[in-house]
């Protein structure tokens, strides 16, 4: 669609800590010609109400699988089409 994305225009369009997830709905997304952005965030490394939730508690408990969250954002001209094929 080659729609440049920006903070102004993008709309989010999946959260997901699951990388088999994010992967499959990236592929979908380049299949189609739909630009996407992704926003990777550690969650081990994330401050947790100001303070870092590993040090006080430790990686004890935490699934390693889950600790990176995934923010698929693609431009609001594409969202509707977006959505209807990752479902």
């Amino acid at each position: 669609m080659d729609h440049m994305i920006t903070i102004f225009n993008r709309k989010e369009l999946i959260v997901t800590m699951e990388m088999d997830r994010q992967s499959e709905v990236r592929n979908i997304l380049s299949q189609n010609g739909i630009d996407y952005t992704v926003k990777t965030t550690n969650l081990q490394a994330a401050p947790v109400m100001g303070g870092n939730r590993r040090r006080q508690y430790g990686s004890f408990g935490i699934n390693p699988q889950y600790s990176y969250e995934y923010k698929i954002y693609v431009h609001k001209n594409d969202f509707e089409k977006a959505a209807y094929l990752i479902r």
